[in-house]
Protein backbone atom coordinates (compact mmCIF):
# COMPACT_ATOMS: atom_id res chain seq x y z
CA UNK A 1 0.00 0.00 0.00
CA UNK A 2 1.60 3.36 -0.91
CA UNK A 3 1.53 4.79 2.85
CA UNK A 4 4.01 2.47 3.70
CA UNK A 5 5.91 3.35 0.78
CA UNK A 6 5.64 6.81 0.94
CA UNK A 7 6.68 6.92 4.69
CA UNK A 8 9.31 4.34 4.20
CA UNK A 9 10.73 6.98 1.15
CA UNK A 10 9.94 10.15 4.03
CA UNK A 11 12.06 8.58 7.11
CA UNK A 12 15.15 7.59 5.01
CA UNK A 13 15.43 10.95 4.07
CA UNK A 14 14.45 10.13 0.10
CA UNK A 15 14.20 13.83 -0.42
CA UNK A 16 15.21 14.41 -4.01
CA UNK A 17 12.93 15.16 -7.20
CA UNK A 18 14.31 12.14 -8.94
CA UNK A 19 13.17 9.91 -6.04
CA UNK A 20 9.70 11.44 -5.85
CA UNK A 21 9.34 11.03 -9.97
CA UNK A 22 10.41 7.08 -9.51
CA UNK A 23 7.88 6.95 -6.92
CA UNK A 24 5.26 8.24 -9.22
CA UNK A 25 6.05 6.18 -12.44
CA UNK A 26 4.79 2.84 -13.45
CA UNK A 27 6.99 0.23 -14.05
CA UNK A 28 3.81 -1.26 -16.62
CA UNK A 29 1.88 0.16 -19.03
CA UNK A 30 -0.36 2.78 -17.15
CA UNK A 31 -3.76 1.57 -16.62
CA UNK A 32 -6.78 4.52 -15.00
CA UNK A 33 -8.15 2.23 -12.00
CA UNK A 34 -11.88 1.27 -11.95
CA UNK A 35 -14.84 2.73 -10.95
CA UNK A 36 -14.75 -0.28 -8.24
CA UNK A 37 -11.11 1.37 -7.31
CA UNK A 38 -12.75 4.65 -6.08
CA UNK A 39 -15.29 3.47 -4.43
CA UNK A 40 -12.91 2.94 -1.38
CA UNK A 41 -13.40 0.97 1.66
CA UNK A 42 -12.34 2.56 5.13
CA UNK A 43 -8.84 3.12 4.78
CA UNK A 44 -6.36 1.64 7.55
CA UNK A 45 -6.35 4.37 9.97
CA UNK A 46 -3.19 3.38 11.68
CA UNK A 47 -1.42 3.11 8.30
CA UNK A 48 -2.71 6.46 7.60
CA UNK A 49 -2.10 8.21 10.73
CA UNK A 50 1.58 6.61 10.64
CA UNK A 51 2.18 8.26 7.43
CA UNK A 52 0.64 11.64 8.77
CA UNK A 53 3.78 11.47 10.90
CA UNK A 54 5.97 11.14 8.38
CA UNK A 55 4.66 14.74 6.72
CA UNK A 56 6.75 17.80 7.59
CA UNK A 57 5.19 20.16 9.53
CA UNK A 58 5.59 23.71 8.32
CA UNK A 59 3.46 27.47 8.12
CA UNK A 60 2.23 27.73 4.66
CA UNK A 61 4.56 29.55 2.04
CA UNK A 62 3.45 32.39 0.35
CA UNK A 63 1.50 31.90 -3.21
CA UNK A 64 3.68 34.11 -4.80
CA UNK A 65 4.25 33.04 -8.44
CA UNK A 66 1.47 30.21 -8.06
CA UNK A 67 -0.30 30.18 -11.51
CA UNK A 68 -1.99 26.98 -12.91
CA UNK A 69 0.57 26.96 -15.53
CA UNK A 70 3.11 25.83 -13.01
CA UNK A 71 1.68 22.37 -13.53
CA UNK A 72 1.43 21.99 -16.95
CA UNK A 73 -1.22 21.69 -19.80
CA UNK A 74 -4.37 21.08 -18.01
CA UNK A 75 -5.48 17.49 -17.98
CA UNK A 76 -2.34 16.35 -20.15
CA UNK A 77 -1.88 12.89 -21.09
CA UNK A 78 2.02 13.51 -21.19
CA UNK A 79 2.46 11.69 -17.62
CA UNK A 80 4.13 9.00 -16.28
CA UNK A 81 1.24 8.15 -13.47
CA UNK A 82 -1.70 6.21 -14.15
CA UNK A 83 -3.42 6.81 -17.43
CA UNK A 84 -0.31 8.48 -18.66
CA UNK A 85 -0.08 8.11 -22.54
CA UNK A 86 -2.94 6.21 -23.24
CA UNK A 87 -4.24 8.61 -25.75
CA UNK A 88 -7.24 9.84 -23.22
CA UNK A 89 -6.78 13.36 -21.27
CA UNK A 90 -7.12 13.29 -17.86
CA UNK A 91 -10.45 14.64 -17.44
CA UNK A 92 -12.57 11.71 -19.33
CA UNK A 93 -9.81 9.12 -17.87
CA UNK A 94 -11.52 10.51 -14.51
CA UNK A 95 -14.88 11.19 -15.95
CA UNK A 96 -14.49 7.15 -16.86
CA UNK A 97 -13.44 5.95 -13.77
CA UNK A 98 -15.72 8.00 -11.46
CA UNK A 99 -19.46 7.98 -13.15
CA UNK A 100 -21.96 4.46 -14.31
CA UNK A 101 -24.11 4.47 -16.89
CA UNK A 102 -21.44 6.22 -19.43
CA UNK A 103 -21.80 7.00 -23.16
CA UNK A 104 -18.82 7.82 -25.61
CA UNK A 105 -18.55 10.32 -28.48
CA UNK A 106 -17.91 8.16 -31.12
CA UNK A 107 -14.86 7.72 -33.48
CA UNK A 108 -13.27 8.35 -29.77
CA UNK A 109 -12.09 4.98 -28.55
CA UNK A 110 -13.99 5.12 -25.58
CA UNK A 111 -12.50 8.45 -24.17
CA UNK A 112 -14.83 11.30 -24.75
CA UNK A 113 -17.60 11.28 -21.84
CA UNK A 114 -21.14 12.42 -23.29
CA UNK A 115 -23.31 11.52 -20.70
CA UNK A 116 -23.47 9.76 -17.13
CA UNK A 117 -24.50 9.60 -13.52
CA UNK A 118 -21.71 10.51 -10.47
CA UNK A 119 -22.57 9.73 -7.22
CA UNK A 120 -21.59 12.19 -5.89
CA UNK A 121 -18.71 11.47 -2.96
CA UNK A 122 -18.70 15.33 -1.80
CA UNK A 123 -22.65 16.06 -1.18
CA UNK A 124 -24.15 12.20 -1.53
CA UNK A 125 -26.78 13.14 -4.25
CA UNK A 126 -26.68 11.75 -7.65
CA UNK A 127 -25.85 13.84 -10.56
CA UNK A 128 -26.60 13.72 -14.42
CA UNK A 129 -23.76 14.14 -16.28
CA UNK A 130 -24.45 15.68 -20.02
CA UNK A 131 -21.04 17.07 -21.94
CA UNK A 132 -21.66 20.32 -23.17
CA UNK A 133 -20.74 24.52 -22.79
CA UNK A 134 -23.35 25.20 -20.52
CA UNK A 135 -23.77 21.83 -18.80
CA UNK A 136 -20.30 20.03 -18.25
CA UNK A 137 -19.50 22.27 -15.34
CA UNK A 138 -21.97 20.11 -12.95
CA UNK A 139 -19.27 17.55 -12.49
CA UNK A 140 -16.13 19.39 -12.12
CA UNK A 141 -12.92 17.15 -11.55
CA UNK A 142 -11.25 17.81 -8.28
CA UNK A 143 -7.51 17.85 -6.88
CA UNK A 144 -7.72 16.18 -3.37
CA UNK A 145 -4.94 17.89 -2.75
CA UNK A 146 -5.57 21.32 -4.25
CA UNK A 147 -2.95 22.80 -6.94
CA UNK A 148 -2.55 25.84 -5.09
CA UNK A 149 -2.56 24.21 -1.46
CA UNK A 150 0.43 22.04 -3.16
CA UNK A 151 2.37 25.16 -4.67
CA UNK A 152 2.31 26.96 -1.05
CA UNK A 153 3.63 23.69 0.96
CA UNK A 154 6.38 22.07 -1.32
CA UNK A 155 5.44 21.72 -4.80
CA UNK A 156 7.22 25.05 -5.84
CA UNK A 157 10.48 22.82 -5.39
CA UNK A 158 9.35 20.23 -7.97
CA UNK A 159 10.43 19.76 -11.37
CA UNK A 160 7.98 20.48 -13.87
CA UNK A 161 7.57 16.79 -14.86
CA UNK A 162 6.51 15.76 -11.28
CA UNK A 163 4.40 18.80 -11.01
CA UNK A 164 2.69 18.01 -14.14
CA UNK A 165 2.38 14.03 -12.31
CA UNK A 166 0.90 15.51 -9.20
CA UNK A 167 -1.85 17.82 -11.33
CA UNK A 168 -2.58 14.54 -13.43
CA UNK A 169 -1.94 11.62 -10.92
CA UNK A 170 -5.65 9.67 -10.54
CA UNK A 171 -5.24 9.32 -6.99
CA UNK A 172 -5.01 13.03 -6.56
CA UNK A 173 -8.42 13.33 -8.76
CA UNK A 174 -12.32 12.84 -7.85
CA UNK A 175 -15.09 13.69 -10.19
CA UNK A 176 -17.02 15.87 -8.10
CA UNK A 177 -20.00 18.16 -7.80
CA UNK A 178 -19.02 21.34 -9.63
CA UNK A 179 -20.72 23.68 -6.50
CA UNK A 180 -19.40 21.20 -3.48
CA UNK A 181 -15.27 22.03 -5.38
CA UNK A 182 -15.98 25.78 -5.72
CA UNK A 183 -16.70 25.87 -2.24
CA UNK A 184 -13.19 24.10 -1.86
CA UNK A 185 -11.47 26.22 -3.90
CA UNK A 186 -7.66 25.51 -2.51
CA UNK A 187 -8.45 24.57 1.43
CA UNK A 188 -7.16 22.01 3.06
CA UNK A 189 -8.69 20.01 5.92
CA UNK A 190 -8.83 22.63 8.39
CA UNK A 191 -10.93 24.71 6.17
CA UNK A 192 -12.83 22.29 4.06
CA UNK A 193 -14.03 19.10 4.54
CA UNK A 194 -17.04 17.12 2.54
CA UNK A 195 -20.49 17.71 3.86
CA UNK A 196 -21.29 14.37 3.15
CA UNK A 197 -19.45 13.06 6.32
CA UNK A 198 -19.78 9.30 5.31
CA UNK A 199 -16.72 10.32 3.22
CA UNK A 200 -14.86 12.05 5.39
CA UNK A 201 -11.89 9.10 6.54
CA UNK A 202 -11.67 8.32 2.75
CA UNK A 203 -11.08 12.18 1.84
CA UNK A 204 -8.53 13.07 4.57
CA UNK A 205 -6.66 9.93 3.68
CA UNK A 206 -6.07 11.00 0.19
CA UNK A 207 -5.06 13.61 1.28
CA UNK A 208 -2.21 12.02 3.41
CA UNK A 209 -1.86 9.75 0.66
CA UNK A 210 -0.10 12.41 -2.04
CA UNK A 211 0.93 14.56 0.52
CA UNK A 212 3.27 11.52 1.19
CA UNK A 213 3.91 10.49 -2.58
CA UNK A 214 5.13 14.13 -3.69
CA UNK A 215 6.75 14.74 -0.56
CA UNK A 216 4.60 17.54 0.73
CA UNK A 217 4.23 19.12 4.02
CA UNK A 218 0.91 19.70 6.17
CA UNK A 219 0.14 22.72 8.46
CA UNK A 220 -0.22 21.94 12.13
CA UNK A 221 -3.95 23.17 12.11
CA UNK A 222 -4.31 21.23 8.92
CA UNK A 223 -2.66 18.21 10.50
CA UNK A 224 -4.82 18.40 13.84
CA UNK A 225 -8.05 18.13 11.19
CA UNK A 226 -6.93 15.77 9.78
CA UNK A 227 -5.77 13.35 13.02
CA UNK A 228 -9.41 14.45 14.37
CA UNK A 229 -11.31 12.89 11.34
CA UNK A 230 -9.65 9.80 11.66
CA UNK A 231 -9.92 9.34 15.08
CA UNK A 232 -13.33 8.98 14.37
CA UNK A 233 -13.04 6.76 11.72
CA UNK A 234 -14.57 2.62 12.06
Amino acid sequence: MLFASAATAVLTGCGTVSAIEAQTRPSTPPVVPTADMVASPTPDVAQTLAALETLPVKGRAPKTGYTRNEFGQAWSDDVTVAGGHNGCDTRNDILGRDLIDRTYKDGTKNCVILTGTLNDPYTGKTIAFTRGKDTSSSVQIDHVVALSDAWQKGAQQLDDTTRRNLANDPRNLLAADGPANQQKSDGDAATWLPANKSFRCVYVAKQVEVKAAYQLWVTQAEKDAIARVLSACG
